[in-house]
């Protein structure tokens, strides 16, 4: 199984050389699924999620997108109380309880972002009890054998030594719900800076992972996105970091998978 992991492009305020760079990656390199969690555009207008609806048209494979908080209007306060993600869902797709299904893989988006929150800063992530519930019996659900991967634009945890917080509001409760529900993978954006840990609960084998951004919003860590492949119970996540001439490889983590009963791994 390989998936690719990209995040927080930011068009409008793109890596242009970085973003044709991954651009290419996916075109030359076969892959199970494209997960794309968030931050898409940089204000949510209508010039950016055309760029956006470009882009993913010239991308092969199939696809799971989540949106950031970056994607709802940041102009126009009444559309982003009423309708935050109506132009994301007509450039991209349903904002919330997406998923892709194919054999050896389960895999569902939910919607961590918000148009607004009573608090200073709305632009931190919430996962409400209700989505946690629907999203956990889908998992627990699954086919035997088949990766459960998870997709939102905020990390439900805190990463270590994180350039920012998410301060995502249930954040923990989705967490410890989604391990009990066996999800091997959850995968983030929001930092702009690749990161693989153990999520604090259960057995420790369901993992966070956050991509890199493809944007000029650099926070300490260089454009660039995730490689995960798994392959005889073993998980290797790769991050790829553009150099301003090519991709390399910036980071590897390994790690073991989990056995279930009735698992072909």
């Amino acid at each position: 199984m390989r998936l690719l992991h990209m995040s927080d492009i930011h068009f409008g305020g793109e890596d242009a050389p970085a973003l044709a760079a991954a651009t290419a990656f996916a075109k030359a390199t076969p892959f199970d699924l494209l997960v794309l969690t968030g931050d898409l555009t940089q204000v949510a207008d209508d010039n950016e999620f055309a760029a956006v609806k470009a882009w993913l048209a010239e991308l092969p494979g199939p696809m799971l997108a989540t949106p950031g908080n970056h994607d709802t209007p940041w102009m126009g306060l009444a559309e982003r109380i009423a309708a935050p993600f109506r132009r994301y869902a007509r450039s991209v797709g349903p904002p919330d309880d997406s998923g892709f299904a194919a054999d050896g893989l389960t895999a569902r988006a939910i919607n961590s972002a918000r148009g607004w929150q009573i608090r200073l800063n709305w632009s931190k992530g919430e996962v409400s009890r209700a989505q946690t519930s629907k999203v956990a019996k889908r998992f627990a659900a699954a086919a035997p054998g088949a990766l459960r991967v998870l997709a939102c634009h905020h990390p439900l945890v805190e990463a270590a030594g994180g350039p920012m917080t998410g301060r995502v509001r249930g954040g923990r409760h989705a967490a410890r719900h989604l391990e009990a529900a066996g999800v091997d993978l959850v995968l983030t954006g929001h930092l702009h800076a690749p990161f693989m840990q153990a999520l604090p609960y259960g057995d420790g084998m369901t993992y966070a992972v956050g991509a890199s951004t493809l944007s000029l919003r650099e926070r300490g860590a260089r454009p660039g996105f995730n490689v995960i492949e798994t392959r005889g119970g073993e998980l290797t996540v790769t991050a790829m970091a553009w150099d301003g001439l090519a991709l390399e490889v910036e980071h590897t983590w390994l790690a073991p998978l989990r056995r279930r009963a009735g698992d072909g791994v």
